[in-house]
């Protein structure tokens, strides 16, 4: 708020020493003319000290208001670049996190691959050594597929690798002779196609191993993630 300080006009002698036009003494009261022209100077230099006051007491009040506008805009500029700078830097940390939760992730799945993996590797070789060892367990599993299988009149027909076929023959050729056992080149050992009428079904190894395999992985998979 500006603030004037009220201006008191000066005696009327001072304004007359000052002019040059004080009467002497013994002379008698000042004239019309002295009298104006004292309120014209009175009134003169209380315009010039009302300037004056004036202009500095706006002179402070903007320069004031000036400041804190200055400061309130240098605060939020400066919170502004520090936002931005903060977040220029933790564009790489958040990279960087998600690059290694993805490789966390990855790994992980590399470990269940692995063990699954592994398990086939072992089963299979299980399966093949037994198999070896005795091949009329293949018998056992046409059996399974046939109780699995509608009824069906006509001849049961069962495709077996050559090899396979042969010893199974050779071993018990009494549950051999219940079927129409044919070679099949194509399949691999422990594989077994079984036909009865319209119907045929992979009664093998492998289809087993596979559903098995899948049991694995999902028990795996489900073990990871409780612990996660």
């Amino acid at each position: 708020m500006k603030q004037f300080r009220p201006f008191h006009f000066p005696p009327l002698h001072q304004v007359r020493a000052a002019s040059g036009t004080l009467p002497a003494s013994g002379e008698g009261a000042p004239s019309q003319e002295d009298w104006d022209s004292a309120l014209a100077a009175g009134y003169r230099q209380g315009q010039q000290d009302g300037y004056d006051a004036g202009y500095e007491a706006a002179q402070a009040e903007g320069f004031a208001r000036g400041h804190a506008e200055g400061l309130e805009r240098g605060l939020e500029e400066g919170r502004a670049q520090a936002l931005a700078h903060l977040e220029q830097i933790g564009k790489p940390v958040d990279n960087a996190l998600k690059a290694l939760k993805k490789l966390k992730s990855d790994f992980k799945a590399a470990q269940r691959k692995e063990v699954v993996d592994l398990v086939g590797k072992i089963a299979r070789q299980v399966i093949r050594a037994e198999l070896a060892l005795q091949p009329t367990q293949l018998l056992a599993l046409v059996d399974e597929a046939l109780a699995a299988m509608p009824p069906a009149r006509d001849t049961v027909e069962v495709l077996m690798n050559p090899e396979e076929l042969k010893r199974v023959s050779e071993l018990d050729p009494k549950r051999a002779k219940k079927w129409n056992l044919l070679a099949d080149p194509s399949l691999e050992a422990g594989e077994i196609r079984v036909k009865a009428g319209d119907h045929e079904v992979d009664a093998g190894c492998q289809g087993r191993l596979s559903a098995c395999m899948d049991q694995v992985r999902d028990a795996v998979e489900a073990t990871e993630g409780s612990k996660e």
